[in-house]
């Protein structure tokens, strides 16, 4: 093979690692606070992700961000289920909302939210979790409802995929 493709097999790679696509999740990484698995049946993604447990953190969110890596995302976590409302006024960049209940099952997913605009977005009853990626990506992913998720903040009582499976 060539040079050029040699460079574009990397750059193929090298994208398909920035969108955080997986085919297996390192043993012992599996449930850091920081790291957030989803699984669903035609794929897999995790993210390191910026954790917000608390109201102050919950209310800025990601405002005035002006840029987010592809691999990276915000988890909200509430103390118990809520019935979520998010709006990106101070935000600058599109983000796409992914809703998650309490055993980490993906609810909702609300795409390219605007930016800067006050319209509420409605995630529904029974939010625990909210993960914030770039808009557009969960799509391109194809993380719809249904996905589950795997991080340290989810019960393992509770757990749709918990820390312990593969």
């Amino acid at each position: 093979m060539g040079k050029r493709g040699a460079q574009t097999f990397v750059t193929a790679r090298g994208l398909i690692a920035a969108l955080g696509v997986l085919t297996a999740a390192p043993a012992g990484a599996a449930c850091a606070p920081d790291q957030l698995d989803l699984k669903w049946s035609t794929g897999s993604a995790r993210f390191t992700v910026e954790v917000a447990d608390d109201e102050g953190e919950r209310s800025t969110g990601l405002m005035a961000r002006e840029k987010l890596a592809s691999s990276a995302g915000m988890l909200f976590v509430y103390p118990a289920p809520v019935h979520a409302r998010f709006w990106m006024h101070d935000t600058l960049i599109a983000l796409d909302m992914i809703f998650i209940d309490e055993t980490g099952t993906v609810q909702r997913v609300h795409s390219n939210a605007v930016p800067r605009d006050d319209t509420p977005i409605d995630g529904g009853p029974g939010v625990k979790y909210v993960l914030e990626i770039n808009g557009g990506l969960a799509e391109r992913l194809g993380i719809a409802v249904g996905a589950v998720m795997r991080n340290a903040a989810v019960s393992p009582d509770l757990a749709a995929w918990s820390c312990d499976a593969e």
